[in-house]
């Protein structure tokens, strides 16, 4: 099994609009024309009008990023200036760890709730409990703050104090802690056994996924023999991206050898091409995908590649459909522009944006009676401006990104149950690898 080092990032790691990303330090481009810098001097001439005539002073640097953002916002859903906050945050989520407390929060009642405090962090040592309520951090009340805003107060440099103010039932007064702040690695990979199945749930591709696979297998093998192990699903709804190495890693555990996946550009020169080398570390064992309308671009990859290679089975609803890259330029301390600069195929030569990934089994997953008629079907052909793919059709991308919190209640994930353990048939359950599908 070959792994390797890349600078390459796919999927946003904050919603299922993903992203491709390769880090450059700099693109060659070709001088603009005469005209070109006689529209830039128009722009120059309206920026001073505007800075020295508008009605309240306005703030000049956010004046510059909104023009230069609604330049990009004109190309395509996906190309985007950061600032130099926004870089630093994209760079922390996809090295899966922060300096923080270690806690999952939600908002309610105005309050800041901890679903769960992550084990041995600084949060969980220092006695939070789920269920607590976050009333005050550093003596400041969190209400009126957006979630957003408070997880911001709450991380920080490794080895700095912070005050939070608790509410818990059963408790007669709130508690005060002091924690100090540590490095969280944020869970990539999340593993069960179901009986005689393994299970594994990858929540976003950071540098942490490949390695937290490779151990959630291991953990799975020590826990059932081989002898009695059907198979292992890998869930993949609700997984929005992020880097392409991972994506590739991931692919590469399960494939003895065939291309993963291809990146072209606007010059066929640019075209790069990512294979896989021998080595499983399920040891063959069948393997079933599960996708939904939340799974986007890193998540396709690892789908598209494991569908053409007839490695896999792929089941659940069409995936989100976002094939096109991102080149990510940095600048300075300015922060870096985000250019859409390729796109990604499968290696059966499809590109699937605007289309997504159709699973080889369909099956649809119930909607409560709460959520039936409030979940709109979104997919890359929904956004306003975005690149026509290749082979996309009045169908579109997308479908409900919906996952049951309870896995009795997952039609899928029984489904793909069923079908490793012989309840259920399927012409499309056993894959043939002999009937790989690639680009000629």
């Amino acid at each position: 099994m070959i792994r390797r080092a890349s600078l390459v990032l796919v999927g946003a790691l904050m919603g299922a609009t993903a992203m491709s990303v390769i880090y450059s330090a700099g693109v060659p481009a070709e001088a603009a024309g005469s005209s070109t810098y006689k529209e830039l001097s128009v722009f120059g001439d309206v920026f001073e009008r505007v800075r020295a005539q508008y009605v309240t002073p306005p703030a000049e640097d956010k004046l510059i990023e909104n023009a230069i953002n609604g330049m990009l916002s004109s190309l395509d859903p996906h190309s985007s200036y950061m600032n130099a906050k926004d870089a630093e945050d994209m760079r922390t989520q996809t090295k899966g760890e922060f300096g923080g407390l270690g806690i999952e929060v939600t908002m309610e009642d105005e309050l800041v709730k901890v679903i769960t405090p992550i084990d041995d962090t600084p949060a969980a040592k220092a006695g939070v409990l789920a269920g607590d309520y976050i009333s005050e951090i550093d003596g400041q009340s969190v209400r009126g703050l957006k979630l957003e805003d408070a997880v911001e107060k709450m991380r920080g440099a490794v080895n700095t104090p912070i005050k939070l103010t608790l509410i818990r039932k059963g408790a007669d007064k709130p508690i005060e802690l002091t924690i100090v702040r540590d490095v969280v690695a944020v869970q990539a990979v999340k593993s069960r056994v179901e009986d005689d199945v393994g299970y594994l749930r990858i929540i976003s591709f950071t540098e942490k996924t490949y390695p937290d696979m490779e151990k959630a297998i291991k953990k799975i093998k020590d826990a059932v023999p081989a002898d009695k192990l059907k198979g292992y699903v890998l869930d993949l709804r609700l997984n929005p991206g992020g880097l392409l190495d991972q994506a590739i890693n991931v692919s590469d555990a399960l494939l003895q050898r065939g291309e993963v996946v291809s990146t072209r550009g606007r010059n066929p020169d640019e075209t790069r091409r990512f294979n896989a080398g021998p080595g499983d570390l399920t040891d063959g064992k069948p393997v079933i995908v599960l996708i939904n309308g939340g799974s986007a671009s890193a998540s396709e990859i690892v789908a598209g590649a494991l569908q053409d290679l007839r490695r896999a089975t792929i089941l659940g609803t069409r995936s989100f459909g976002k094939g096109s890259v991102q080149t990510i330029i940095p600048l300075g301390e300015n922060g870096a522009l985000r250019l859409t600069t390729a796109l990604y195929y499968t290696p059966s030569g499809r590109s699937i944006q605007g289309t997504g990934i159709t699973p080889d089994i369909k099956v649809e997953e119930p909607l409560p009676e709460e959520l039936q008629g409030k979940m709109v079907t979104e997919g890359e052909s929904s956004l306003r401006g975005h690149i026509k793919g290749q082979s996309e059709t009045d169908e579109g991308s997308g479908s409900v990104a919906y996952v049951p919190p309870d896995p009795k209640d997952d039609v899928q994930l029984n489904y793909a149950l069923d079908l490793l353990r012989g309840k259920k048939n399927d012409p499309a359950f056993p894959p043939n690898p002999d009937k790989a599908v690639v680009a000629k």
